[in-house]
């Protein structure tokens, strides 16, 4: 997983080699996570990317990205990927 805490994006790569990118996530939860490196992944996703009331669902978007390996992360539009930060869970 990464994360980018200024433009609120997260992408994930899930284990059966799905990625998605995510938009309009709580930067809050983002700093929480960056924050707090022993928190599971996988309850943070659950809570904070995955309910149907949660700032990601009503506000933005979630699109599956093109890339065949979790390796590929980020995957960015510029060669640039400053603003990310990688997760390890």
């Amino acid at each position: 997983m990464v994360v980018d805490p200024m433009r609120a994006i997260v992408q994930v790569a899930y284990a059966k080699g799905n990625i998605y990118e995510y938009t309009h996530v709580s930067r809050r939860a983002i700093l929480n996570l960056i924050m707090n490196p022993n928190m599971s992944l996988g309850f943070w996703v659950n809570e904070n990317l995955l309910p149907f009331d949660c700032k990601t669902r009503v506000f933005g978007e979630c699109t599956v990205l093109k890339a065949l390996y979790a390796s590929d992360l980020p995957i960015t539009d510029n060669s640039d990927p400053a603003g990310y930060v990688y997760c390890n869970g």
